[in-house]
């Protein structure tokens, strides 16, 4: 037992700490926002997990793996959002505004809700959620009549480990943000978060299943 779940600790921290969608997402919502909106996104992200984790312990997850064209839809909704994402970040850089008016004006579209929303939906519409919760976390699932209860349980510590390694991913860009704020750093780093969502996006609708 304590085997099956020191692998399924080690397959957990690859899956959560390889840079991702979800990640791209909760430094750039730290960014407009500071801490606050990045946790709130981290909080969505598992909340999104936790959604996926009970869809995986009654069999939906498995219907919707089996469906292609459900699956098609999931994952190009997926990239059509996150590419939406990316191109905001890509117009706040490239917008003629000063930089501290343009960081006040995004701190107030971002509003917590907002950032909340953005972190399920992100993780809701990843087609890779769907990858982990068929094929990845059955296997540690014990057999028989407690199938239910461990998919639920290891799902939930799946759905907290993500959300630590986000919020930490959080703090830290939040902590750094002060010395972000410059203005030509500023666009730079919007440039960039914003062309790693619209690239994570294109690769989402392009890839083969």
């Amino acid at each position: 037992m304590l085997t099956q779940l020191a692998a399924f600790a080690a397959v957990s921290a690859i899956v959560i700490c390889t840079p991702g969608q979800d990640t791209a997402l909760t430094i750039r919502n730290t960014l407009l926002g500071g801490r606050r909106s990045g946790v709130l996104t981290a909080v969505g992200v598992a909340a999104g997990q936790a959604i996926w984790t009970l869809a995986a312990s009654v069999g939906l997850v498995a219907i919707l793996s089996a469906s292609q064209p459900l699956f098609l839809a999931l994952r190009l909704a997926g990239a059509a959002y996150l590419v939406l994402l990316g191109l905001q970040a890509v117009r706040a850089a490239l917008s003629r505004r000063p930089a501290v008016e343009s960081l006040r004006v995004a701190e107030g579209t971002l509003a917590p809700a907002r950032a909340f929303r953005q972190g399920l939906i992100s993780n809701l519409a990843n087609p890779k959620m769907v990858v982990f919760f068929t094929s990845l976390l059955p296997q540690f699932a014990a057999p028989g009549s407690r199938v239910f209860a461990t998919l639920l349980l290891l799902g939930l510590a799946f759905c907290v480990l993500t959300l630590v390694w986000l919020s930490i991913y959080a703090v830290t860009v939040a902590r750094a943000r002060q010395l972000l704020e410059a203005p030509r750093v500023r666009r730079t780093i919007d440039a960039l978060s914003g062309a790693v969502l619209v690239a994570l996006g294109l690769r989402l609708a392009t890839q083969a299943r």
